[in-house]
């Protein structure tokens, strides 16, 4: 096995490589809106490291979010064109559960939740680092004040309310190193993961007006 992961959902840009042992290669870059220029050059890095070419390849692994629409769709979209240039399959994981497998929390429930801006989260409870209790969701952080009450968070999300998520810790962007281990371990059980579709929750900030003047000639 030689699994490429990547992920575009939150604002880190995120590529691993793992051999079917362990990660051999990875890199995460913070920038939210320069996902399509960093992904490929990270890409390029991760695989210069390991001294591999991407034919090597054998399965890719995608954060499916969720994740606002714009940075989203980069990673989707590379993994798919990557999988039907090499053939091979794509798989899909749940951004929020890479994070709940990096944060390790596995003396209780907990949260996981990111920054969906507008004022808002995406999160999800976990029962523990592999386990999660509720679908992904987004809501303003007051409006699941009572639903998190006394569980420790992880993720941007719980960083920035802690009025909500008072027992914040990190990390706080998820990395395509515990994406990848996350994936690997399910694959070698003989798990199936998820198909490679976004999981947006709403939608896109870019609208096509209702009522638009039109100007082209009768």
């Amino acid at each position: 096995m030689l699994l490429l992961a990547l992920d575009t959902a939150t604002p880190a840009v995120t590529v691993a490589l793992h051999d079917g042992t362990d990660v051999i290669a990875s890199t995460s870059q913070v920038d939210a809106r320069r996902h399509g220029e960093l992904l490929l050059p990270a890409v390029d890095r991760v695989l210069a490291e390991a001294g591999l070419k991407l034919d090597a390849v054998t399965d890719i692994v995608v954060g499916t979010g969720p994740g606002p629409y714009t940075g989203l769709r980069v990673g989707l979209m590379t993994a798919d064109t990557f999988g039907l240039a090499l053939g091979v399959p794509v798989h899909g994981v749940c951004t929020l559960d890479g994070l709940a497998y990096a944060a390790d929390l596995d003396s209780g429930p907990f949260v996981v939740a990111t920054d969906a801006r507008r004022k808002e989260v995406y999160w999800a409870k976990y029962a523990d680092s592999r386990t999660r209790l509720t679908d992904p969701a987004v809501d303003r952080p007051a409006d699941i004040a009572d639903a998190v009450a006394g569980l420790p968070a992880v993720g941007a999300g719980a960083l920035l309310y802690p009025e909500t998520f008072p027992q914040a810790h990190e990390p706080e962007h998820v990395s395509a190193a515990a994406l990848a281990r996350l994936a690997a371990g399910k694959l070698a059980a003989g798990e199936e993961l998820d198909p490679p579709r976004p999981l947006y929750l709403r939608r896109p900030d870019a609208q096509v007006p209702k009522n638009y003047k039109v100007v082209t000639p009768k």
